[in-house]
């Protein structure tokens, strides 16, 4: 197996991201270190904010609410999961799994000692940032779920099916044209090339091919097991637990899977979840603004 890592030149000019790169190495339980990057920005006496994004998206998804946030005296930390933007990118397909991604960004947690932690994620963030919560929810003082869910061998609906079709069938992703088909608003050209940029050909694609093969909605899957150990730790989660949900998407809200968090985690009782009206999968592009405001408002 090969460790691909983007060359830095391809992060240069990309609009509206002029963040410092962060790098931490974890070491994985088969003894195999990777490299993580994530962004950190702010002042370091603040309680840190930590979003994470899914997939075939990186933190560049994230650069609006980084600086909302940052300018509200948050401190705020974007990971990229492994296998996306620049973190490193093993190029076998049968190496990623639900329950690896998960213990990496534990890992990742624990080297960086993060404590008091709101968490944010959305879509794959979310299965896998949740997934996590049961390593070190003790490092997490509230989460917001975002357009994502944690499906355990239901079945999919057309719009997870015809994404599953169409990324098992091409060579290549078309990641940002992806990422302009899942949000409501128009982006640049310039936009979509920075979502291209972690990756200079197709041989760095491998972890955003495989990752919809992974979604544990069929029974067999692997990764079922590993979301329902998740489910069994939400639970028993009493810390605040907020759901903000786009109305436009088609892959969690539409299905419910919002509703399912609310009626199971003790944390989301009586709190006022959120629906953004017009926003679709990708609501960090849609409503940044509207989820700067949102998570203000939950940390204060």
């Amino acid at each position: 197996m090969e460790i691909l890592r983007t060359p830095d030149e391809c992060f240069a000019g990309l609009p509206d991201y002029n963040f410092e790169p962060h790098y931490t190495t974890i070491t994985g339980s088969d003894g195999v270190s990777l490299r993580f990057h994530f962004v950190d920005e702010g002042t370091r006496d603040a309680d840190p904010i930590v979003l994470l994004h899914g997939n075939p998206s990186w933190s560049y998804l994230h650069r609006h609410m980084i600086s909302g946030l940052v300018a509200l005296g948050h401190r705020v930390i974007s990971l990229d999961l492994m296998g996306l933007g620049r973190s490193d990118k093993p190029n076998d397909p049968n190496y990623y799994t639900l329950a690896r991604h998960v213990e990496w960004v534990s890992a990742w947690f624990e080297a960086e000692d993060l404590r008091n932690v709101t968490m944010y994620c959305q879509d794959w963030g979310g299965m896998i940032g949740l997934g996590s919560l049961v390593n070190i929810g003790d490092r997490v003082a509230r989460v917001i779920a975002s357009n994502t869910g944690l499906p355990v061998g239901e079945g999919a609906n057309k719009a997870m099916r015809d994404w599953l079709e169409f990324s098992s069938s091409v060579p290549e992703l078309p990641i940002g044209l992806l990422l302009n088909g899942g949000s409501t608003r128009e982006l640049s050209s310039a936009e979509m090339a920075a979502y291209n940029a972690p990756y200079p050909d197709g041989s760095y694609q491998t972890s955003p091919k495989i990752f919809p093969s992974l979604i544990p909605v069929q029974p067999d899957n692997p990764g079922v097991p590993q979301n329902r150990e998740t489910w069994n730790y939400l639970d028993t989660w009493t810390k605040p637990f907020l759901t903000v949900y786009g109305s436009a998407d088609p892959i969690a809200f539409k299905p419910g899977a919002h509703l399912k968090f609310q009626e199971r985690v003790p944390g989301a009782k009586n709190l006022n979840h959120i629906v953004i009206e017009g926003a679709n999968h990708f609501i960090q592009e849609d409503a940044p603004e509207e989820l700067v405001a949102i998570i203000h408002t939950f940390v204060s």
